[in-house]
């Protein structure tokens, strides 16, 4: 069967017409002429040969000039290394819960470093981020260097790539006056994962402050965790024996084993005071 040329086809078998619901009904007996195509719109002027155009000139937007400062409408001021933090102009100790800072909180596996610094950004009273590395390195699925698995050149190059990472965003953070708080397994004998990194990537004005409770407790709060993130109790020992040459550095320590994370929170907050008056040499 033949239909005319711009008429619309049938429905399939069994589909109703949705002319029926335009109360349009086509007619089988008749043939339904084709529409006249739409005129063709006039040629435009060509110049001749050798003049050039005599008309208005046609208008058009200016280019948009591109910024990599800019995101949308709101320009972000850029990132830098974290200062020193200005030590207080009067006597009364400054109030950590309203400075602006960038915290590292070192600790072994089990020490609680992730609920505290969550718990502290969130009972801030100033815009704080949290900036887990351990979060950050498995961003990385797909050939993820688990470093239980062993410590080699592939899971070092990926350790130091969220190393980096984090303090990209703790520069950026601090820059548009929002305060952060990191958290890592900082050992005090191995530069591969010393403080040395962080205080390149981020700045000198990044507060160490070291969360070491007692090996019992350790063990205890590790048995409670899951997935990649569980040692085995040999491995909190050892971390945890190594943890302990902070001991003497000069470093603040927090000692919180009899402490919830609440009470370890006030307590931190007390140390950032005295580190934003007398920052540690380190």
């Amino acid at each position: 069967m033949q239909y005319a040329v711009g008429a619309p086809l049938p429905p399939p078998r069994g589909q109703a017409s949705p002319g029926a619901a335009m109360n349009w009904t086509p007619n089988p007996g008749q043939h339904t002429p084709p529409a006249s195509p739409p005129a063709p719109p006039p040629p435009a002027p060509q110049p001749a040969p050798g003049q050039g155009w005599h008309g208005p000139a046609p208008q058009q937007a200016p280019p948009t000039p591109h910024s990599t400062d800019i995101t949308g409408h709101v320009q972000l001021p850029p990132a830098a290394p974290v200062p020193l933090p200005s030590p207080p102009t009067d006597t009364a100790a400054p109030d950590a819960t309203l400075a602006a800072v960038a915290v590292l909180l070192i600790g072994p596996a089990g020490a609680g470093k992730t609920s505290v610094a969550r718990h502290w950004a969130d009972s801030r009273r100033v815009p704080t981020a949290h900036i887990s590395l351990d979060d950050v390195r498995e961003w990385v699925r797909s050939g993820f260097a688990d470093p239980q698995a062993g410590w080699n050149d592939h899971s070092e190059a990926q350790y130091r790539l969220a190393r980096r990472t984090c303090g990209f965003a703790a520069r950026n953070f601090l820059a548009n006056g929002i305060s952060c708080i990191l958290d890592d397994a900082v050992f005090p004998d191995r530069p591969v994962v010393g403080l040395g990194g962080w205080k390149r990537h981020v700045g000198p004005g990044l507060l160490p402050i070291v969360l070491l409770p007692g090996l019992e407790i350790v063990l205890e709060r590790n048995a409670r965790r899951s997935g990649n993130r569980r040692l085995s109790d040999e491995e909190v020992a050892r971390i945890h024996g190594r943890m302990a040459g902070w001991y003497g550095s000069g470093l603040p320590i927090i000692d919180n084993s009899q402490h919830d994370v609440a009470t370890t929170v006030r307590v931190l907050d007390d140390v950032v005071a005295r580190s934003i008056a007398s920052p540690p040499s380190w």
